[in-house]
């Protein structure tokens, strides 16, 4: 009998166990954050150079594309799931082998922010938030980016910022029910500007508070030849910084070959040294009027000239 009782623990042991990076979903086992479920080779960084890729997911080809033209492998890999989607863990493993971070900007597209926040999408929320923490490696997530711009259902002048901050609230406060403790809650805005018709205002009235943001991100393009990081980024930068004193990160960004590309490579490195920045993510992708992507020689090599400075130890 004792025979049978120690196979039966056995057995009930053994299903307990998570599958990890197998792309099958995990079960049953609460993850322990410090042990990585996806032979991770993620390493503490003072400064992060990231991308978003077209084609990732599912393929890490793209990933592999982008490092060999600019010459550095990314420590950050930016990818763009819908509210109401699975946990990819497959995804975010794939980033974790290649010895980066994943960062999931989670857009809640035709959701209703009033239903988050009332609680009726809870049931996601919990199995979303369970299945990150048995995953178990670091990720970051951000909900509901650009929300001070008017070109999404969840930002300006299409819902409250009240009703924004009430739903960032109760999706953290789900997960913190729930145990995760792997999560950066990274709140990303847009960049200010005032002068244009379509006014983009300062953030300040979606900020959700202190206890609920650990890193700021600030998404930004250059349009034109003229455009320097300063006056891009900086008004953004002062206006979040008299909000938090959290760690601030370009989450978004890019140059058009139209806005002299090289420069602008060069001038990012220097602004996110300049400002003390954590770090940015390039969008290496075709927008929705221009393509963002580093295809030419000059940019290649502007991209390498800045990495090799930017990642260089400090002495």
């Amino acid at each position: 009998m004792r025979s049978r009782s120690i196979l039966a623990i056995a057995t009930a042991l053994f299903a307990f166990v998570a599958v990890g990076c197998s792309g099958s979903t995990p079960v049953a086992r609460k993850a322990d954050p410090k042990v990585s479920q996806c032979a991770a080779r993620q390493r503490s960084h003072e400064v992060y150079l990231g991308v978003y890729v077209k084609g990732f997911p599912p393929s890490t080809a793209p990933i592999a594309q982008f490092a060999d033209a600019v010459g550095v492998q990314p420590d950050m890999i930016t990818f763009y799931p819908k509210f109401g989607q699975k946990f990819d863990a497959s995804a975010a493993c794939a980033i974790v082998k290649e010895g980066a971070l994943p960062v999931l900007q989670w857009d809640p597209k035709n959701v209703s922010l009033a239903s988050i926040a009332a609680g009726k999408r809870d049931r996601y929320l919990r199995t979303f938030a369970s299945e990150v923490e048995l995953f178990g490696d670091r990720i970051v997530l951000s909900f509901g980016h650009e929300m001070n711009g008017d070109w999404y259902s969840w930002g300006y002048r299409h819902t409250p910022a009240s009703v924004f901050v009430a739903a960032w609230r109760h999706i953290v406060n789900v997960f913190r029910a729930v145990g995760v403790s792997n999560v950066t809650w990274l709140w990303t805005v847009n960049v200010i500007n005032e002068s244009r018709a379509g006014r983009i205002p300062s953030p300040a009235r979606w900020w959700p508070g202190r206890g609920y943001v650990n890193w700021v991100g600030i998404d930004g393009y250059y349009y034109k030849p003229s455009w320097l990081f300063v006056s891009l980024f900086g008004p953004t930068i002062t206006a979040v910084s008299a909000l938090t004193k959290d760690p601030i990160l370009i989450a978004e960004t890019g140059a058009s070959p139209a806005a002299v590309q090289p420069a602008k490579i060069a001038d990012i490195f220097a602004g996110i040294r300049s400002y003390s920045l954590l770090g940015f993510v390039w969008f290496d992708a075709m927008g929705a009027t221009r393509d963002w992507q580093i295809t030419t020689p000059a940019a290649m090599a502007a991209f390498r000239k800045g990495a090799e400075s930017y990642l260089a130890p400090a002495p």
